[in-house]
């Protein structure tokens, strides 16, 4: 289906959507069949499935762990798409792929995307393609396979570079809530609102997701007065840190659906 059902899921649905991230084969090397399955029976609207890597620029010290423990576990790019063909057959929400370019180029980018496609991925997020790299040479092969890209956009993007974001995202923009890496903690600020107020006033064609930093149900509250969604990743991720790691996620999930809305 390509980025359809993207696409079906925020025609249907306009606010308070929750997306997850997930880094596959953490905190055990087949969970992240057994984790997409329990989310999407708790309602989470989709999923970003990470593909661990050794250099992940964009992400903090949680989630480098949890890379840093599933290529411990054996987790490769070979596993990851037979994991998500494994669960696409029982789940039908979507389903993004998230890692670093040159895990692409390593595999070959058409070889890459025809694996993408059999797997049943939705759209990708590539923090380190740069929207003017895939606009000049990479955009006519990701249309080919109908694979959205979903780019990020932070407090220091320009307002030209908004635009062609816009222009060029596939399914939503990632509106990062502030420079830092991910998992960064403590309130909002006055400043994080006004850049988040600044977003909702632009005239854009694709619908926006906040992350980074949402760590709990008012944050996540509060995402969604400015977005059509929050995406929820390091928090997350540390709840699975528990023996009991599917039951941790689905008290994780309740908490912040029950208390937020």
């Amino acid at each position: 289906m390509g980025t359809q059902r993207l696409q079906q899921l925020f025609r249907h649905k306009k606010e308070n959507l929750l997306s997850i991230y997930i880094t596959a084969g953490y905190p055990e090397k087949d969970a992240m069949p057994k984790l997409i399955k329990l989310l999407a029976d708790k309602g989470v609207d989709f999923i970003e499935a990470g593909m661990p890597y050794s250099d992940p620029l964009a992400d903090g010290p949680t989630i480098q762990h949890s890379s840093s423990v599933a290529l411990q576990n054996g987790m490769n790019l070979s596993l990851y798409f037979k994991q998500i063909a494994q669960v696409r057959q029982e789940v039908d929400f979507p389903i993004l792929f998230m890692g670093y370019f040159n895990q692409i180029l390593k595999t070959g980018i058409e070889k890459f995307l025809q694996q993408c496609e059999t797997a049943g991925i939705d759209g990708l997020i590539i923090p380190d393609l740069s929207p003017e790299i895939y606009q000049s040479r990479y955009r006519n092969i990701f249309k080919k396979y109908d694979l959205g890209l979903v780019f990020l956009i932070s407090p220091t993007t320009s307002d030209k570079r908004i635009q062609l974001i816009d222009a060029l995202s596939s399914g939503f923009i990632y509106v990062v809530s502030s420079s830092a890496t991910t998992g960064k903690t403590g309130g909002f600020g006055q400043e994080h609102l006004q850049y988040f107020e600044k977003i909702k006033t632009v005239p854009l064609k694709n619908p926006t997701m906040i992350g980074f930093g949402i760590d709990s149900a008012d944050k996540y509250k509060t995402a969604c007065r400015y977005a059509n969604g929050a995406i929820i990743g390091s928090a997350f991720i540390k709840a699975l840190n528990h023996e009991n790691y599917l039951k941790s996620a689905s008290d994780f999930v309740k908490k912040i659906k029950k208390t937020a809305l």
